[in-house]
């Protein structure tokens, strides 16, 4: 069958809204498909070549952000936030482990989210729509019919926030060249706190060597590009926005990074037909259900040329911390038997996901301690398949919210209600971002060196 964009509504699709008004529908897909770009098609290739040095050792790839983006997040401050963490949290990862990297924010068109139930049964067991994230409906119980024209909004919204983007990103590190943008008096652990401090204070070294230069003397913070992703959820949006390029191929010019999610990578369903055919680089989740054999033939349906196109395929590996050291070998050797030059990144956050009750009401949360493990599994297990961890995936804020447990403020269940903003899933929040981030460079200075672990 030839590709198109649009075909994919040849197959059998998971995970689409049920919409009443087709019409309605069609008429919005048809404006969104006439309206301009948001990114640019050179972006998409740029990114997709610091992706393929990500495959070879030389980069490092960093992708975070919401779990589910909302309409009325598309403001300064809060994008700010979610850009200022990125480049925080990129730059303790470049200075700690010497590695430069990549950024890419779950940002701008992350309001779409598959459901594990087309309904959500209330408390008094009416049924309602279950919410899909903004783009689709909206979360108040009111508010639940899928409604076509929220595509259009998100398009604007995403316009709006990539462009806030752009500026947070050319003007931010001023910002982050003083010393109080990375106090470190969240830590509690007194040892853990002064390690922290003392990178912080090289970075800061470094940002304000460049600003009295008016050069950057060191190459690893040359660059502060930062790229945008969402999940390919909705396909009738992503088709809108699916354009053949002048230079040949057809580029998604709705985000620079697309990835399937778990619950829609079945290799004879819409989602696999219509990433196959796209010239963006795109991620695949990879959970615990996955074969050897059905990720090399996912593989082998989305990269035909491999040689002739490093940098399309990043794995996200997200197993939970128990089962890294089963899960992850067979996988890793499946693939490189197989000659793809894949990015291998963990997400370990989906995979550490729990509920728990507090005051009579239950809340999902994740627990730092199984994201460090999860992180450090992977590094370790990479390390001892010949392979290598080249980058990670969080669902994080810049804000001060309590939904994960742990870190280095020590929160704790009883906690969760303080502060629980997320619309879908618990986010790491500014100080266990920054933790992590620093975390992670250890982990990856000790698979370098195969230092013991520093027990603190």
């Amino acid at each position: 069958l030839e590709w198109t964009p649009a075909s994919w509504r040849n197959f059998p699709v998971k995970q689409q809204p049920n919409y009443e008004d087709k019409q309605e529908l069609d008429k919005t897909i048809n404006e969104i498909s006439s309206l301009p770009p948001i990114v640019a098609t050179t972006e998409i290739d740029n990114l997709k070549s610091l992706l393929a040095e990500c495959s070879q050792g030389k980069r490092f790839l960093l992708q975070g952000g919401d779990c589910a983006e909302q309409f009325a997040d598309c403001n300064l401050q809060t994008i700010a936030a979610k850009v200022k963490i990125l480049l925080q949290m990129s730059f303790a990862i470049t200075y700690g482990a010497n590695i430069p990297t990549v950024r890419i924010g779950r940002l701008a068109g992350q309001f779409a989210k598959p459901r594990s139930s087309d309904y959500e049964t209330l408390p008094d067991g009416t049924k309602v729509p279950s919410y899909r994230g903004d783009n689709v409906n909206g979360n108040a119980i009111g508010d639940r019919s899928p409604d076509p024209r929220r595509l259009l909004e998100g398009y604007f919204r995403s316009v709006a926030t990539m462009n806030c983007a752009r500026v947070v990103v050319a003007e931010g590190l001023a910002d982050l060249r003083h010393s109080d943008t990375w106090d470190m008096g969240f830590v509690r652990n007194r040892k853990r706190r002064k390690k922290n401090e003392e990178m912080a204070e090289k970075i800061v070294s470094a940002l304000e060597f460049m600003e009295t230069c008016g050069v950057a003397i060191d190459p690893l913070l040359q660059s502060v590009d930062l790229f945008v992703s969402h999940e390919g959820l909705h396909l009738a949006y992503e088709e809108a926005l699916t354009r053949k390029s002048t230079k040949g191929g057809y580029y998604n010019v709705g985000t620079h990074f697309l990835w399937i999610g778990d619950r829609t990578r079945q290799l004879d369903h819409a989602h696999i037909e219509y990433f196959r055919g796209i010239s963006n680089p795109i991620g695949v989740k990879v959970g615990p259900t996955m074969t050897p054999k059905g990720l090399v033939d996912l593989l082998s349906l989305l990269w035909k040329n491999p040689k002739e196109d490093p940098g399309k395929v990043t794995l996200i590996t997200r197993f939970g911390c128990e089962n890294v050291a089963t899960m992850l070998p067979p996988l890793i050797n499946a693939v490189a038997d197989a000659n793809f030059p894949v990015v291998w990144i963990c997400d370990p956050m989906h995979g550490n996901t729990s509920t728990t009750v507090v005051e009579g009401q239950k809340f999902k949360t994740r627990d730092f301690d199984s994201v460090l493990k999860e992180l450090e599994e992977c590094v370790k297990v990479h390390k001892s398949n010949n392979s290598f961890l080249a980058g990670v995936h969080f669902e994080l804020t810049g804000d001060n919210v309590t939904e994960c447990t742990g870190g280095p403020e020590n929160l704790t269940e009883d906690q969760l209600p303080e502060r629980y903003n997320t619309m879908c899933d618990p986010r790491l929040n500014y100080a266990q971002s920054i933790e992590v981030a620093f975390r992670l460079a250890e982990y990856l200075v000790r698979a370098k060196t195969s230092e013991k672990p520093d027990r603190i």
